[in-house]
């Protein structure tokens, strides 16, 4: 059962790194293009993958981690390298959803106005530069837990 819990555990890390990877080059590329309707596409799936890949991989790396880290009777957070990963993987949860959720909803109001091919405005590239530097720090506190989690440094 064991080994079931933790193949789980890195498909939900596979599907939460990826997505948040993958979304924020394509992100970042749709924006260099400066054009309304590529940047409102690529900003409506942003929530679309977040709903179907990063919200999911989270739930399985969150629910199969606090099962494995539990087995066998020890405390939820018996090492530090267990309690470093989950610090980071909470940095990067509570980012995600106290900036950058809220900051993509804003977008993608916007992102409607203009997917017609209006003009941006600013306020769209104010969130964006707000979503790639809480998105970087994000993503690298998941990148960290990883490396906590497969290195379990003493």
């Amino acid at each position: 059962m064991y080994a079931y819990i933790k193949l789980l555990h890195i498909l939900g890390a596979v599907l939460f790194l990826g997505n948040i990877i993958v979304t924020a080059v394509w992100m970042t590329l749709a924006n260099r293009t400066t054009d309304p309707r590529v940047i409102a596409y690529a900003q409506q799936l942003v929530g679309k993958t977040d709903r179907y890949f990063t919200g999911p991989g989270a739930i399985f790396v969150l629910a199969t981690g606090v099962y494995m880290a539990m087995a066998g009777g020890r405390a939820l957070f018996h090492a530090t390298w267990v309690m470093w990963g989950a610090g980071l993987f909470g940095v990067s949860g509570i980012l995600w959803f106290a900036v950058l959720l809220p900051t993509q909803r804003r977008q993608s109001r916007l992102a409607r106005q203009f997917a017609d091919g209006g003009d941006i405005p600013d306020d769209y590239w104010t969130l964006a530069r707000r979503w790639t530097v809480f998105g970087s720090i994000s993503t690298l506190s998941a990148l960290g837990t990883l490396w906590f989690m497969v290195v379990r440094p003493a």
